[in-house]
């Protein structure tokens, strides 16, 4: 079944009998307002994912352990010693 042009005006004076043309108004602003920002945002993330990422700069750590103390290499000088 169908809808003819006469069922959809007469759905439409309903609606706007139910909600007013306040409020339809309204309605229909925040859903271009919400289109927008979506847009927006799948512009943003386009651009952002189009972007190289950024290089960090830093200066080389070292290649010890980070358990590897000045307490622990005494400890191994003391134990070295004693065999």
């Amino acid at each position: 079944m169908s809808l003819g042009p006469w069922q959809l005006i007469i759905i439409a004076l309903v609606i706007l009998v139910l909600f007013g043309r306040g409020r339809i108004s309204e309605m229909m602003g925040d859903f271009g307002k919400g289109i927008k920002s979506f847009k927006q945002g799948m512009n943003d993330e386009a651009e952002s994912a189009s972007k190289p990422a950024g290089r960090i700069e830093a200066p080389a750590r070292d290649a010890r352990p980070a358990a590897d103390t000045e307490q622990d290499r005494a400890n191994a000088e003391r134990s070295d010693g004693s065999n």
